[in-house]
């Protein structure tokens, strides 16, 4: 099964109101800009249910107030405190501010993605898909009864060697929808981790760099990049999981909030999923790009890949937070996985490390008491009965999968709008997935 949502400590009333007034700024805001034009109706029916119920009634309840013009949004809490805003950055998504604060001043134009739809697949959208008259696929019928998977999906794609085999979409959803990655974004640091390993700027076998622990006698100071990518500091926080409700819907600064917790077991001896591990593994990245005079910017990486629908979302510090707060569209998620299926090489320019996928696919140290395994921001379906050996994927809240499974030259892209109730068994679907390529060899190499 995938990872179970962690058990939040209930908030005040209060606090649960400023939540809630912030995860309607924010989802509202990435859904407009980021998803192609959403349109409140359908923000409503998607984003705004099936949430956290501590918070769901009090985010349906509060009214949203969109400045088109300014690209914000605005949810009145309380009478006495400023509104909770977000606002469109452009190219880096929504940046959602603290609670109580006012509005930034527009300083400079937005800067916009760039547009490559007309450039040949993957890098645009041309030419993407097997040719039609190659007719129904064994992928259609084996997928054509969704409901029986579990779940409520807004787009389904499958890429077989290289190219997009069946892609459907509901609700409204198109090839330009971009969807909250939840959880995926831990994947998606990992590559950006993986590609600054490539350019040797940063070795994550080695102590992470997080400035906030080198005071002398800090025992946090032992922890690697690397353990931090595998759940497995040791450290602990005020719940287990994978929530991280102070920053996602309070605003709160990545740095602040996860540099503070204390080390609780031995570094790699407990897994322990957790967003702070990952949020602290992007933070010494960013330290060792800016050490050697790099900033990081996960929009120009995405870019190089094509994923121009993709934005990664930072707080009001410049911080990503690249635990879950990245928007993107099935074909670019789809993209990703073809960077990890080519084993890092992207347009014949190698990105990623040559062992990288080997090293994120493989379980070190401690692992999950669950169906799946767990390498480095990735999920190992192993387990899983009529899967092959060497599936792996990234897991995300509310349905997002993306998996690749490089024996078959197969990619799997699932987004959804589950909740507690309802939920896709991912394990059947990918069985159905290699249980219909079993069957097909319309899709071979070359056509």
């Amino acid at each position: 099964m995938a990872p179970a949502a962690a058990q939040a400590p209930k908030p005040d009333a209060e606090l649960a109101r400023a939540w809630a007034a912030g995860y309607r700024a924010a989802f509202t805001c990435s859904s407009l800009w980021n998803g192609a034009g959403k349109s409140l109706a359908a923000i409503e029916r998607d984003e705004l249910t099936g949430i956290y119920p501590e918070i769901e009634a009090d985010v349906r309840a509060l009214e949203a107030e969109v400045d088109e013009g300014a690209k914000r949004v605005s949810v009145t809490w309380r009478d006495d405190m400023p509104p909770r805003i977000a606002e469109w950055s452009g190219r880096e998504g929504c940046v959602t501010l603290p609670i109580g604060a006012q509005p930034r001043p527009a300083s400079q134009p937005l800067e916009r993605r760039p547009d490559l739809d007309a450039q040949p697949w993957p890098m645009g959208d041309k030419g993407a898909r097997w040719p039609a008259s190659k007719g129904q696929t064994k992928f259609e019928q084996a997928t054509r009864d969704m409901a029986r998977f579990g779940g409520r999906t807004s787009s389904l794609l499958i890429v077989k060697n290289g190219r997009i085999a069946l892609e459907r979409y509901w609700g409204g959803h198109d090839i330009h929808s971009a969807q909250r990655t939840f959880s995926v974004a831990k994947s998606m640091a990992v590559t950006l981790i993986g590609h600054a390993v490539e350019q040797r700027r940063i070795d994550v076998t080695q102590p992470a760099l997080i400035a906030e622990w080198q005071t002398p006698g800090d025992p946090r100071a032992a922890i690697t990049t690397e353990q931090l990518m595998r759940m497995a500091s040791g450290l602990t926080s005020d719940t287990a999981g994978n929530r991280s409700d102070a920053i996602y819907m309070g605003g709160a600064s990545v740095r602040q909030w996860t540099t503070q917790w204390p080390l609780l077991n031995p570094p790699n001896s407990r897994y322990r999923y957790a967003n702070n591990d990952t949020l602290l593994a992007t933070l010494s990245l960013k330290a060792a790009l800016e050490k050697a005079g790099t900033p990081l910017d996960p929009a120009a990486f995405f870019d190089r890949l094509g994923m121009t629908r993709t934005f990664a979302e930072h707080d009001g510090d410049g911080d990503y937070i690249l635990s879950s707060q990245v928007w993107t569209s099935a074909r670019d998620l789809a993209r990703l996985g073809l960077l990890y299926q080519n084993d890092g090489v992207w347009q014949g320019e190698r990105l990623l490390p040559a062992d990288w996928r080997r090293f994120v696919t493989t379980p070190s140290g401690p692992q999950p008491d669950r169906d799946f395994g767990y390498g480095a921001g990735f999920w190992l379906l192993a387990k899983s009965d009529g899967i092959p050996a060497d599936a792996f994927g990234g897991f995300g809240n509310r349905g997002q999968y993306l998996i690749v499974i490089p024996s078959r030259a197969l990619v799997i892209v699932r987004q959804g709008y589950d909740d507690g109730k309802v939920r896709l068994d991912i394990a059947k679907l990918v069985a159905a997935v290699v249980a219909a390529d079993d069957n097909d060899r319309r899709y071979s190499k070359g056509g």
